[in-house]
């Protein structure tokens, strides 16, 4: 079908409505910060996400072919081609990102409320990186893939560094963005050479004229491959990610653990596999370095880190090591990018369920101390079970999403039957029984450590409880029934993922 102004509109309708609810959020914040009631900013943003959601998921349903879904969007008004292919592949990040955002934006209702004084531009900002994510996905060009993950990029850094009074904020904001404006740098001058020697930046153009054998490839390659390890912290473009995830905002730190990711593996498996197909061996050999190191580095790591949120930082370094294995062991002929997307979207339940109880722990205690968890089965039995499932999760225990996950990733090197590959898998097992060191350290503390005594005459099983609100309650509950629904009753996850991987497969 042709494309048409109104198949453009109803395609790019969750971006649209995104950025719409984002605007008319910060220019109520700063209409008037004291009449504009929070609760309205909030309603604002969740309306916004859902609406988009809801959206998105129409557009994947068998009918929406006939709204162009799979269709490249494409304007020309300065000579340069700027492209979007809205496929099913871009529509469930899409879907992602806007899942993720709610959780994010309830667990960040009380915690806003005592320490963030621009709640307008906070969810704002919050919106505008949702929308991002649906570029950086549905991106097909160079050029588009660079301006949207360049604007993903700079919502994140203010997001990270919004507590203003708060140093460790303002720190990490400022290594993120000096980190990132280094990455963006040498992508971009990554993606020049690709130009260079295939005369386009279109993605099928690249990959028609960029062949296997040619030595130019390497540099530009590499370059490339560090822009994109930086958005998914893989080593060694990691270093940005502790410090970043332990002094933002604690609701940041799980939307960054989460959503940019995502946005990351999204854009990398496009480039890789619609774009330099014909660099295979290069790339495979490249990724499975990266990826030994990321899983191991991220492990070993988190072992030692007192500090929950730098604990979560350093796993979630390892998770996307994991995901590595997915993306290396890409196989047109069989499952294609299944594995990485399933992967991802039970991830995305397991780490914002988690993220969500040290929520709702930090605004009671004001702690994100891995010692202060001790007891916490006393204290709050309900958020310590919670947190059980999502450490049990993360590890990949059967019922779980994490298993799901793992074994999609770890089944996509096995099947093929190589060598390196099978080494991988065996690599990322044993990575798998080393990070039950550090998530069960936290499981010990919480059932059979003594909860810790504020008050000298009082006994630990009475020490303060810990009670969360209803918004953290709320999102917590949806993240550990999400996470045990694709555990137990994968079936229609799978379908939903394998629609989605199908755009990338050759025709």
């Amino acid at each position: 079908m042709d494309i048409n102004l109104q198949s453009i509109l109803v395609l790019l309708g969750p971006e649209l409505v995104l950025s719409a609810f984002a605007l008319l959020i910060m220019l109520l914040g700063l209409a008037s910060r004291q009449r504009i009631s929070r609760n309205l900013l909030r309603g604002l943003a969740l309306l916004g996400l859902l609406t988009a959601g809801a959206w998105t998921l129409v557009l994947l349903i068998p009918w929406s072919k006939e709204l162009g879904v799979g269709h490249a969007i494409t304007t020309d008004p300065t000579g340069l081609v700027v492209a979007v292919t809205k496929d099913p592949f871009a529509l469930f990040f899409a879907l992602l990102a806007c899942l993720a955002t709610i959780l994010v934006v309830l667990m960040s209702w009380h915690y806003e409320e005592a320490r963030i004084k621009a709640p307008g531009e906070f969810y704002s900002l919050l919106l505008f990186a949702a929308t991002a994510i649906c570029l950086v996905a549905a991106a097909s060009d160079l050029i588009m893939i660079y301006l949207a993950i360049e604007f993903l990029s700079l919502s994140s850094y203010l997001l990270t560094g919004f507590l203003r009074n708060d140093d460790k904020s303002t720190e990490a904001g400022l290594k993120y963005f000096l980190y990132g404006a280094i990455a963006s740098a040498v992508m971009l001058y990554g993606m020049s050479l690709f130009y260079g020697l295939s005369g386009s930046t279109s993605l099928s153009a690249i990959g028609l004229h960029v062949g296997s054998g040619r030595f130019e490839t390497v540099v530009p390659l590499v370059l490339l491959l560090t822009g994109f390890g930086f958005k998914i912290a893989a080593v060694p473009f990691h270093q940005w990610s502790p410090d970043a995830y332990e002094g933002a905002p604690t609701p940041i730190t799980a939307f960054l653990s989460v959503a940019p990711k995502s946005a990351g593996f999204a854009v990398l498996v496009r480039v890789l596999t619609l774009g330099l197909p014909n660099l295979m061996l290069n790339w495979v050999a490249l990724l499975s370095g990266i990826c030994v190191a990321t899983m191991f580095v991220g492990n070993l790591s988190a072992l030692p880190q007192r500090n929950i949120k730098r604990m979560l930082a350093y796993s979630s370094i390892a998770q996307a090591g994991y995901v590595l294995i997915g993306v290396i062991c890409y196989d047109a002929r069989a499952e294609g990018a299944v594995p990485v997307l399933i992967f991802l979207l039970g991830y995305l339940f397991t780490n914002l369920g988690l993220f969500a109880a040290v929520v709702g722990f930090s605004n009671v205690t004001g702690s994100d101390e891995i010692a202060d968890y001790a007891g916490l089965i006393r204290r709050a039995p309900g958020l310590a079970v919670a947190m059980l499932v999502f450490f049990l999760s993360l590890i990949g225990f059967p019922s779980t999403a994490g298993f799901i996950g793992k074994f999609y990733i770890f089944k996509s090197a096995i099947q093929t039957m190589h060598g390196p590959f099978l080494l991988l898998a065996l690599l990322g097992v044993l990575n798998s029984v080393i990070s039950v060191g550090y998530y069960f350290n936290v499981v010990r503390l919480m059932f059979f450590a003594p909860a810790p005594v504020t008050n000298p005459s009082e006994a630990p099983a009475t020490s303060t409880s810990i009670a969360i609100g209803a918004p953290i309650m709320a999102a917590l509950i949806i993240a550990l029934v999400a996470t045990l629904l694709i555990g137990l009753y994968p079936g229609p996850f799978i379908d939903l993922v394998q629609k989605s991987a199908v755009a990338l497969l050759p025709t």
